[in-house]
């Protein structure tokens, strides 16, 4: 079988970055629209090939899935023998269980309609939950970012630094960063209060006079980078703060709350495109090469073992 590429409209630099680490130029793509907004894509010839469908399902959320799901149903019907699903970034990951009653299980309605229009595999990067591969009824391979964002901050990062997770869900990422790092580690305790807003409550470890580091799968609004900063600032940690996150959704009052904190850097992958912006402590690294050398194992059927998420 051949290889093919194919990039969706919200990941077009990374399907062309990590196609190219494969020696590959990525296969036509075309996503047109009806005057009401109704997409209508189109792929190239796939027929016999195995395919890798390259888009993150990051804002505009909805659109993003829709557009994937159509894709997804062009492969099939164009005649790809294989096809596995790229989803750097996992939107409705969040939605992995009912909060309160008459709510939807949105991880699980995903899984679902991706697998119904045509995935045979799903390769995604740092999902918000590991519980996401039991909603498939497909393979799932999940890798992470971690030694991308490790070798990224390795020079940087002062010897007395203290990684720290912003809540208890990012703890096992924490340990992940930290053992790479051989640095310690801090644990912020948070009470989220609505979608937007973020309390930090408690904090375990020693922080005084030490600079940190905040690692987290996502930054959204930036609400639990800002409750996590405070509370390590109030409690005697150096003003001199670095972020480094997987995935920078970054919607529009994250930028303001990030510049509103002693950052010394935000580090992100490119999982999500990204906006240019000004702010000299952002940079980006890529994952490129991790997807290539994930999508170029499973094509030669080699074990994946050491690229994925280990929880």
């Amino acid at each position: 079988m051949t290889l093919q590429i194919v990039p969706g409209a919200a990941s077009r630099p990374l399907a062309t970055a990590l196609a190219r680490c494969l020696g590959l130029e990525p296969t036509a793509c075309l996503l047109e629209r009806f005057p009401d907004g109704e997409l209508r894509p189109r792929v190239g010839t796939v027929r016999g090939d195995d395919v890798y469908l390259v888009q993150s399902t990051g804002p505009p959320v909805a659109e993003r899935l829709v557009e994937l799901l159509l894709l997804l149903d062009a492969c099939r019907r164009a005649g790809a023998d294989r096809i596995t699903a790229v989803v750097p970034y996992f939107g409705y990951a969040r939605q992995d269980r009912r909060a309160r009653a008459g709510e939807a299980v949105g991880a699980r309605a995903a899984a679902d309609v991706l697998t119904a229009a045509g995935a045979q595999r799903l390769l995604v990067v740092d999902p918000h939950t590991a519980a996401l591969e039991a909603m498939f009824t497909i393979p799932v391979e999940m890798l992470t970012a971690v030694p991308v964002l490790t070798e990224a901050l390795s020079t940087t990062v002062p010897d007395d630094t203290v990684v720290v997770a912003p809540d208890l869900g990012a703890v096992k990422l924490a340990e992940h960063v930290a053992a790479r790092l051989d640095r310690p580690v801090a644990i912020v305790c948070k009470t989220r209060l609505s979608g937007t807003t973020v309390r930090a409550t408690e904090l375990i470890g020693d922080v005084q006079n030490r600079p940190v580091l905040i690692v987290d799968d996502m930054i959204s609004t930036g609400g639990t980078i800002e409750a996590a900063a405070r509370i390590l600032l109030a409690r005697g940690a150096a003003p001199d703060v670095t972020v480094a996150a997987t995935h920078g959704l970054l919607v529009p009052e994250a930028a303001e709350r990030l510049r509103a904190l002693p950052l010394r850097r935000l580090l992100l992958t490119d999982s999500i495109a990204l906006q240019p912006d000004p702010a000299p402590w952002m940079d980006v690294c890529s994952v490129a090469g991790l997807l290539a050398d994930a999508i170029g194992r499973l094509h030669r059927a080699e074990p994946l073992d050491d690229l994925l998420l280990h929880t």
